[in-house]
């Protein structure tokens, strides 16, 4: 006969062994797949033989991986109700992540990864579709000359434009008032502003003009000189 002190412990190893039977069963019932496909960027894609085999699915970083069949088609298994952001990893292409959120009742739904404005919800379909955005550039692509370089230049801007709109602008006016304006108002700017020769000659000849005032000077003081030695040796 056992004694009832030995039973007691037993009876509740088996109801914990029991509890946590239930608990395990109960976790496995609310785990969930997380299904989607991907979408190759082209046909060049497509033709390749081992596009799937180089393409990791990853969900939360890294915390649960999926693997991409031969149709383009992939599950994440075994994941617990909570958010998930789905990313696809691929060396050639980049692909947009999205978020899935699974609430307790096994409701999935879908939406885009902002950082930016975590507050803006925009709801993608599911099962997931990961369009490929384009190739991915590890560097940076060396700039090329350009005519519109040339043409956008400031200064080559500065000199062409002020002569298309002295030489169009008359053209396209077809009032002749305004015409015999513009035609006035050149005629002004000719009168008014002088050649480069008729100011060179005015300033040379204004510079000649004292050093002939000078000898005049001095030839008339040598005169008076001249004289006033007469009248002394007289």
């Amino acid at each position: 006969m056992y004694s009832p002190f030995f039973l007691i412990p037993l009876a509740l190893s088996l109801t914990a062994h029991a509890e946590t039977s239930v608990e395990e069963e109960s976790d496995e019932n609310n785990r969930y797949n997380i299904e989607g496909r991907i979408f190759p960027l082209s046909d060049y894609q497509t033709t390749q033989t081992n596009w799937q085999a180089n393409t990791k699915v990853h969900v939360n970083g890294g915390e649960h991986l999926g693997f991409v069949k031969r149709d383009g088609s992939f599950v994440v298994h075994n994941l617990p109700a909570g958010s998930y952001v789905v990313e696809v990893f691929n060396p050639e292409y980049t692909f947009e992540p999205a978020r899935v959120e699974i609430n307790s009742k096994g409701k999935f739904r879908a939406r885009k990864v902002n950082h930016i404005r975590t507050s803006e919800v925009i709801v993608v379909p599911y099962p997931l579709r990961m369009k490929a955005l384009g190739k991915t550039r590890y560097f940076q692509v060396r700039e090329q000359w350009r005519i519109t370089d040339l043409l956008f230049n400031p200064m080559v801007m500065m000199m062409v434009l002020p002569l298309l709109f002295i030489m169009v602008l008359p053209k396209m006016m077809n009032d002749p008032d305004t015409k015999k304006e513009m035609e006035q108002i050149q005629n002004m700017a000719k009168f008014e502003l002088p050649e480069m020769s008729d100011m060179v000659s005015n300033f040379l000849a204004s510079s000649t003009m004292p050093s002939e005032k000078t000898e005049k000077t001095q030839g008339m003081a040598s005169k008076k000189n001249a004289k006033t030695r007469k009248r002394i040796d007289k």
